[in-house]
């Protein structure tokens, strides 16, 4: 069940601006998220040992296919935390269980990490002054 739910986050198609997302139960979300994070760190590495790991995680070869040459390559700068649990303000009507959004944290919005020290401005160099525009002489103006 984590498995087809972690595959359809994969094959999902993302909207314009908006990630990648499924919608489901808060605890199913929870523990399909360690494997999304397991199977994009495998698709990060791009070895073929590691292809083969995350086709016996998810067995299916579109899917790992999409991870590898899709998904992966957007997250090579991050460190972990690859999907986001939005929780959703309506339940499930014949339950009443909690929904939310699993979805990939999108790669696009990520800005670049700021430099620890300051950085440090040079001042411009001094102007040299300019020398004083010089009058036309006579013969330059034609008379």
């Amino acid at each position: 069940m984590l498995r087809n739910l972690v595959c359809s986050l994969f094959l999902t198609e993302p909207e314009e601006g908006m990630p990648r997302r499924v919608t489901t139960t808060v605890p199913k979300a929870k523990q399909a998220r360690r494997l999304a994070d397991r199977a994009v760190t495998l698709g990060k590495r791009g070895t073929l040992h590691a292809r083969r790991q995350a086709l016996a995680l998810l067995a299916n070869k579109g899917v790992v296919k999409r991870l590898f040459e899709d998904v992966a390559p957007l997250y090579t700068g991050r460190n972990g935390g690859y999907t986001r649990i939005v929780r959703l303000a309506k339940h499930r009507i014949g339950d009443g269980a909690d929904l939310c959004y699993l979805e990939l944290v999108s790669a696009a919005g990520q800005k670049p990490a700021e430099p620890v020290a300051p950085k440090v401005t040079q001042e411009p160099a001094p102007k040299e002054p300019e020398a004083p525009a010089e009058a036309p002489s006579k013969e330059d103006a034609g008379g």
